[in-house]
This record gives C-alpha cells, sequence and structure tokens, in this order.
C-alpha cells in the first residue's frame, strides 16, 4: 500500500511557522535542506515547507495519539490561537467536535497555521 512520504507546504514566514508546528503541534524540525525548512511529522512522513509564499486555504489533517493531541490543544489555548470543533466554525472556540476521517469518526479541532492554512488534528485514541 501506498503512503504520504512527504508534502510541500509554501509559507510566508518560515519562523512562525516553524513555531506553530514544533512548538504548538509537537512536531520535530530537522532544519534546512537547500531551500525547505524540513519538519518531522513522523518517522515516515515530513513536511517541506517553501519560502515562496501562499495565500493559504490548504488543509492538513493529522492524527495523532490521545497525549499528543491532549497536548497540542492545551499549547493551542495556552497561547491563544482560535480553534473550532468542525471545519467551518474556526474561531467559535468549542471543541473537540467529531468528524470522519480515514479510520471513521474521532474526535477532532480545527484551527488555522500562520499562513492561513486549515488545520485538523485528531485522535482515534
Amino acid at each position: 500500500m501506498a503512503t504520504i512520504d512527504h508534502i510541500i507546504l509554501n509559507v510566508n514566514e518560515i519562523d512562525a511557522s516553524v513555531d506553530f508546528y514544533v512548538g504548538v503541534l509537537g512536531f520535530t524540525s530537522e532544519g534546512d535542506d537547500g531551500p525547505f525548512t524540513v519538519i518531522r511529522v513522523s518517522p515516515d512522513f515530513t513536511i517541506q515547507m517553501a519560502p515562496w509564499g501562499t495565500k493559504g486555504n490548504e488543509h492538513l489533517a493529522f492524527a495523532m495519539p490521545r497525549a499528543d493531541f491532549d497536548g497540542a490543544f492545551a499549547r493551542m489555548k495556552e497561547r491563544g490561537i482560535a480553534y473550532g470543533d468542525s471545519f467551518h466554525n474556526v474561531g467559535n472556540n468549542t471543541g473537540p467536535g467529531v468528524e470522519n476521517g480515514a479510520k471513521g469518526p474521532a474526535p477532532t479541532i480545527y484551527m488555522n497555521d500562520p499562513n492561513k492554512h486549515l488545520i485538523e488534528i485528531r485522535t482515534y485514541d
């Protein structure tokens, strides 16, 4: 079965983007590789951040173990990042909601990253 190895994500500000993906979501920065800043999401998946600018509007959904989900949710609230219980309710600061994903329904939170990409975190635990 095929898996996603990496994606290239256009961003406006590398430092703010790395801070969000590492400091809020809990992923790991692996430094630079050519024009990209590499963020390790899991042993088998990376985000390569490209400093070419974006208007946003990409949607990334991350399934996390319960402890990682709870930690990311707590850090998001500590930083005052607007969130919502569904993709069309970012900013209502309620949730988690329950939405369908690759493994079925699960607790889910939506927010925007610093580039206005819609970020979804969920846990199946």
